[in-house]
């Protein structure tokens, strides 16, 4: 393993783990030795194989994208965890946790294994992989270990995966142990709606189908079933500003999280994209990028995710409804919020806690999310200063596009680092024998709000 100096750099600390607004900036030498950070104030002097000159750059601890769909197995005409990993590298992400609605679903322990083995000859940065509930498979969630947690669809999904009856619900909550997270749709409203509005090919019908309603109730029921039953739950892909009210008091049971999408694109915006930003959840109003961007300033949300899920322009281009839902997002993600930092909207600071300390704790994933002694090297260097523009054509993503495609954005990555290593660089590009690994997930730690210190690194 190289001993590496990254030397001058403006290095992003941490706060108090519970305010977004608490970390702090501040100019020191990093010394990394077996994939490790040793020292967050190395002097100068210190003899290491490589030397960083970050003199003017920011480095941040890596992000860690808690919801995203690459598609192997099954779908890898879309993308495929090789491909993937190189688009997270290139956006700074250093740690993914991939949904299970593959072909086959990952709802076995095994078939999570499965995907830890296709992870580990392909993947160039960590990974973690759900398992999904289904209406009948308690008992297997309740076998597993060792994994991010249970994915719950609650509507919107395919195959097996949807679990909408109470009873399923209930059995889930109280007979498992592992943090659970849910896509909030309602399916009775969105099957009302959808045949109140049949037939249609309006594309902006998509967002009065999986309407407000349809969120609000999905998300009051689940966020109900984890405080009665005690159970730590996290709200993915929070799309409406009406469902913060489940989520405005601090409950040590619940999180949430937001997706660029929701607070950058809104029903206007199907004009000038049209399917281009056809998600589920949908997009929704200017109100609600509003009120979800100042509930991330306020900390009532905790975390930022991508919902990274590509397909082909081809298939994206379909008349509605035969277009599909989803977006790849997970190689501008970073530089995205980067470039909010640029206009003055937030700080360094902020953007660490929402997309790497956060969700490493709210998923018990030990050694990440921070720059302090004793974490792993998960590392992404940037440039604030640098402008670049988002092009189709250069996407890593195997689907070659980007629903901000023609945007130019300042702050971007300039090096990723995992576990020490250089995986992407903006002068060498890619190192392809790098490989991640998968992370040890520590549930006992107790989540998000029992981790204000951080969820603590290996011993140095």
């Amino acid at each position: 393993m190289t001993r590496t100096l990254i030397r001058n750099a403006n290095v992003v600390l941490p706060g108090d783990g519970f305010a977004s607004a608490s970390g702090r900036v501040e100019k020191r030498n990093i010394f990394i030795d077996h994939g490790k950070i040793i020292d967050v104030d190395a002097s100068d002097q210190v003899t290491a194989d490589r030397v960083v000159d970050a003199d003017g750059l920011h480095l941040l601890p890596g992000v860690v994208d808690d919801q995203v769909h690459f598609r192997e197995p099954g779908l890898t005409h879309k993308e495929d965890l090789s491909t993937a990993s190189h688009a997270c590298a290139a956006g700074g992400v250093t740690t993914f946790l991939e949904m299970p609605n593959t072909k086959p679903p990952a709802i076995t322990v095994e078939g999570v294994r499965d995907k830890e083995r296709i992870a580990a000859q392909k993947s160039l940065v960590n990974y973690g992989f759900y398992i999904g509930a289904t209406p009948d498979n308690a008992a297997e969630l309740a076998r597993a270990t060792d994994v991010p947690g249970i994915k719950i669809f609650i509507g919107s999904s395919t195959g097996n995966l949807l679990v909408d009856e109470q009873e399923a619900l209930e059995r889930i909550f109280a007979e498992t142990t592992l943090p659970i997270c849910a896509h909030c749709e309602d399916e009775t409203t969105v099957r009302a709606n959808s045949e109140r509005l049949s037939p249609t090919n309006d594309l902006t019908d998509h967002s009065r189908i999986r309407d407000e309603k349809a969120a609000m109730i999905a998300t009051k029921r689940a966020t109900e079933l984890a405080v009665r039953h005690r159970h730590r739950f996290h709200v993915l892909h929070v799309s409406t500003a009406a469902e913060l009210i489940y989520l405005q008091d601090p409950s040590p049971y619940l999180t949430a999280e937001i997706c660029l999408h929701h607070v950058f694109f809104n029903v206007e915006d199907y004009a000038r994209l049209g399917s281009r930003i056809q998600m589920n959840p949908s997009i929704k109003t200017a109100a609600d990028n509003a009120g979800l961007w100042q509930a991330l300033i306020d900390d009532v949300i905790q975390v930022i995710a991508t919902d990274h899920a590509p397909h082909t322009l081809e298939e994206k281009s379909q008349p509605y409804p035969a277009s599909p839902s989803g977006l790849p997002a997970v190689e501008n993600s970073l530089a995205l919020m980067l470039n909010e930092v640029h206009r003055g909207r937030v700080q360094l600071p902020q953007i660490a806690h929402w997309m790497s300390d956060a969700p490493a704790r709210v998923w018990g994933i030990t050694g990440k999310g921070r720059i302090a002694e004793g974490y792993d090297a998960d590392l992404v260097l940037v440039d604030l200063n640098e402008e670049r523009l988002i092009e189709d054509e250069k996407q890593h993503t195997k689907t070659r596009w980007s629903p901000w495609h023609g945007e130019r954005l300042t702050g971007w990555p300039v090096l990723t680092l995992v576990a020490g290593q250089s995986v992407w660089s903006v002068a060498e590009g890619f190192d392809e024998s790098a490989r991640g690994t998968k992370p040890h997930f520590d549930h006992s730690r107790g989540g998000f709000w029992a981790t204000a210190e951080g969820i603590g690194g290996s011993p140095v």
